[in-house]
């Protein structure tokens, strides 16, 4: 009982986290073009974010502005510029290639999700796994997500790991949860 206590206490003090993160977050979003509706879609927020500005280079080099534009919805983990520059020397300017789209599809496929899941969602999802739960991507594959060190991170099929730094940027038609590291499929 004492331990189910402290797993909810944790849980509890993760979301509270999050939540702050995302706050922080979502006051430094800025307006762009929004969709039909008048309200930003996934696609806006990032392109509002300084941060995102490699993710929305490798969004359109991929072709994929109109589908994450689409009705949704669509769970979206968004690798910052600073995740970007973590791979290795050259890998973005090869990736932003014509000859290398697929790749780049399969690659920022595998950070999209169907549905629209909110941190708590995400939360709950991890409690109700026992500690994780594996997610299927729009690419096909799959990401596990897991707490650690009071950390939400997803683990790639690699074995990589990225942590949720920012949650909950609400668009139209879906979420986004910033991450600190670019995850890749097998």
């Amino acid at each position: 009982m004492k331990k189910l206590m402290i797993l909810a206490f944790v849980f509890s003090i993760s979301i509270f986290n999050i939540q702050a993160q995302c706050n922080s977050a979502k006051a430094k979003a800025v307006k762009t073009s929004y969709s039909e509706k008048g309200e930003p879609d996934v696609v806006d927020i990032a392109i509002g974010s300084k941060a995102h500005t490699t993710l929305v280079a490798a969004v359109k080099a991929a072709d994929l502005v109109e589908t994450l534009k689409s009705e949704g919805p669509f769970t979206v983990f968004a690798p910052t510029n600073a995740a970007f520059d973590k791979l290795p020397d050259g890998t973005v300017n090869t990736l932003l290639q014509p000859e290398n789209k697929d790749q780049l599809v399969k690659i920022l496929t595998y950070h999209v999700i169907a549905g629209n899941f909110k941190a708590k969602d995400v939360v709950k999802a991890i409690q109700d796994g026992g500690g994780k739960v594996t997610l299927k991507t729009v690419s096909g594959d799959n990401i596990t997500v897991m707490m650690r060190d009071k950390n939400v991170v997803l683990k790639d099929e690699n074995g990589n790991y990225s942590t949720i730094t920012a949650t909950d940027l609400e668009g139209s038609n879906g979420v986004i949860h910033v991450i600190d590291s670019v995850i890749l499929p097998k």
